[in-house]
């Protein structure tokens, strides 16, 4: 197995004073490309730990990738810091300051003298072009170990790692057959939950199953190798049928399937919120192409009553649904009422009726948290009716307290 790592440098990297963007990007397209980082580390800017940690991976991997400290000032230290390990002397490259005096001519400017110290690298390195920046990147080996050393900003980092580093990864490892990723998006269900379902399917050699969980979904992650689709598709469709009542995308991200479903079905759709603020219509908006079937969106505020003299919130949510469909002229209307101790309605208006439900939260969640659930419960109701599943479904963090279902011909009666 290639053993292949990332080295992120930076005091602000360190201490979270910016989030480390550019680990997540190269972990996910290294693994598009069927190579696997097997390690991310950071280091700040202080040379001693710099060098110690390059020793170190120098010595565990096959290929390591070094984002930053190339810049022209005191605290980039990687180049220094790659000669140190290397056991050899920074020299200077005339082809990189050439580049730089003309980078800085073009611009009607002198070069200032502490950027001479891009120009100076590893001896025996091999240059990486920056076509965009003044921080070229460079190739040096050293105990068996390749290292490809990057600029920290995103837009050059990216730009070398598609054009220069994959590439020559590709030709230096030719035969290493990667591994392919499916994902299954589950919602309202937990991970214990799926793992006793799954966790005792006896999969081929090379197969493996990973979970993610962030709120609101549970990733079910089917790990397989690259080129044998067929077996991976089978197992894919065995675990789908052992949680398809949690699914709600597969390969593709919620927002997209629903987006796919409104494009097929061509519904337009409006919304009227007063426990999502907003966020519902712009979940639904998400998509450039779904977007053009979305009518009014109206938020209201909390203290808006929905239903003169109805003490029912399920009632007044499925009324508000009716009166949003019927006054927006769309074809589907979705609401979500108030949270009042832990307890909201949402309700689904459609050509063959109305939908309505209400749950109650049985954990706490910030205001956010709760937004985003709402959201998220909501949404499904869109998917199920639009894919034609059952509507209510059963959501492990919340208990249903009332759903109804109201024919179109009762209330054109």
């Amino acid at each position: 197995m290639l053993k292949i790592a990332m080295l992120s440098t930076g005091e602000e990297v360190l201490h979270g004073d910016i989030v480390d963007t550019n680990a997540a990007w190269l972990s996910q397209r290294f693994f598009e490309h069927g190579y696997s980082v097997t390690k991310r580390s950071t280091v700040g800017d202080e040379m001693s730990s710099l060098v110690e940690e390059l020793m170190m991976l120098s010595f565990n991997c096959d290929v390591v990738v070094v984002n930053g400290g190339l810049g022209p000032t005191a605290d980039d230290l990687s180049s220094e810091a790659a000669a140190v390990a290397a056991e050899t002397e920074l020299t200077l490259f005339p082809e990189w300051q050439a580049r730089l005096e003309q980078f800085f001519a073009a611009r009607g400017v002198t070069m200032p003298e502490s950027n001479i110290k891009q120009a100076m690298l590893p001896k025996g390195s091999q240059l990486l072009d920056n076509p965009i920046g003044t921080a070229c990147g460079f190739k040096v080996t050293f105990n068996d170990c390749d290292f490809y050393f990057t600029p920290g900003v995103p837009s050059e980092f990216k730009l070398m790692v598609e054009q220069q580093i994959l590439p020559d990864i590709k030709r230096c490892y030719p035969d290493i057959i990667g591994q392919e990723c499916s994902k299954l998006y589950t919602f309202g269900t937990s991970e214990s939950a799926l793992s006793d379902k799954l966790d005792k399917m006896q999969l081929p050699e090379g197969y493996s199953l990973g979970y993610r969980s962030y709120l609101p979904y549970i990733e079910v992650k089917l790990f397989g190798p690259k080129e044998d689709l067929e077996r991976r598709v089978k197992l894919l469709q065995m675990i789908f049928s052992l949680v398809e009542a949690n699914v709600v995308s597969i390969d593709e991200s919620m927002q997209d399937h629903v987006a796919h479903l409104i494009l097929e079905k061509q519904q337009s759709i409006s919304t009227a919120e007063q426990s999502t603020y907003g966020a519902l219509s712009q979940w639904v908006q998400s998509h450039e192409g779904a977007a053009e079937y979305c009518g009014h969106g109206w938020v209201l505020g909390e203290k808006v009553a929905l239903a003169e003299g109805s003490e029912d919130a399920l009632a007044s949510v499925l009324a508000l649904s009716g009166a949003t469909k019927e006054k927006c002229a769309t074809d589907i209307a979705i609401v979500t009422g108030k949270v009042v101790n832990k307890t909201f309605s949402v309700a689904l208006a459609t050509p063959e009726g109305e939908w309505g439900q209400t749950l109650t939260f049985n954990r706490d969640y910030s205001r956010k948290e709760r937004t985003l659930v709402i959201t998220t419960i909501a949404a499904d109701m869109l998917r199920r009716y639009l894919s034609t599943k059952p509507m209510f479904a059963n959501y492990s963090s919340l208990t249903r307290e009332k759903e109804m279902f109201i024919p179109r011909s009762i209330i054109g009666a």
